[in-house]
């Protein structure tokens, strides 16, 4: 086993208490104004703009540096499309049957159906993949950890800064998502967990008028 080197922590900056107090508060703030968004413009975005944002996820702390992850950028016409298509089938097979009555009442708030023209409006969509395994360039395999909990925490730094950017998104979660594997060309080890739609609003957005848990119920202190 080989001896990991390692080198001075650079780029840290301790602030005062105050500045902390103010930068958790101005983030929280901000992050506060983040909405799911299902109407979107078709206005363009620079490209660059997702590009850093997958740079910043791909900062994302990962098990035992694995980084257990790809990104896909679609900007093409037809392949949204195609992605339309095959989410609305599965979406609709969903609301058809496939979902059970408490999951559809638990739906029902977010007024969502199985129609997603929002895959083809929208300027842009970024497939996140989850690798369940490594490939070595002679094609052995190797074994990756915490998968799940590492992709998850990279689309958790993905949002946040496509919305500091100004950026609405959507999560979108068909199931099955194979077919994304399949349309985008991906290898065998990959795995589809999300679709994150991503644009400016629609002028005439809407979202539903829903609230989050109070602080007291989601956090304690012992």
């Amino acid at each position: 086993m080989s001896k990991q080197e390692f080198v001075p922590l650079e780029g840290y900056e301790r602030h005062s208490e105050k500045d902390m107090i103010i930068e958790a508060e101005e983030f929280a703030d901000l992050m506060k104004r983040r909405r799911t968004v299902r109407d979107f413009s078709s206005d363009p975005v620079p490209k660059v703009v997702i590009e850093e944002s997958i740079r910043a996820a791909a900062t994302a702390p990962n098990g035992a540096n694995m980084q257990p992850w790809h990104f896909v950028i679609v900007e093409d016409a037809d392949i949204k499309r195609q992605i339309r298509v095959a989410a609305e089938e599965e979406e609709k097979a969903f609301y058809d049957g496939r979902a059970t009555p408490e999951w559809i009442e638990a739906l029902a708030p977010l007024g969502t159906d199985w129609r997603k023209p929002f895959l083809e409006t929208a300027p842009y969509l970024i497939v996140v993949f989850q690798q369940n395994y490594g490939l070595r360039p002679d094609g052995s395999r190797f074994k990756h950890y915490y998968i799940q909990e590492s992709v998850g925490i990279a689309a958790g730094f993905l949002i946040a800064c496509l919305h500091k950017a100004g950026l609405a998104t959507l999560t979108h979660t068909p199931s099955p998502m194979g077919f994304l594997r399949d349309i985008l060309k991906r290898p065998k080890n990959e795995k589809a967990v999300m679709i994150l739609v991503v644009g400016h609003p629609d002028e005439n957005a809407q979202v539903p008028n829903i609230t989050k848990k109070r602080f007291v119920d989601i956090c304690s202190t012992i």
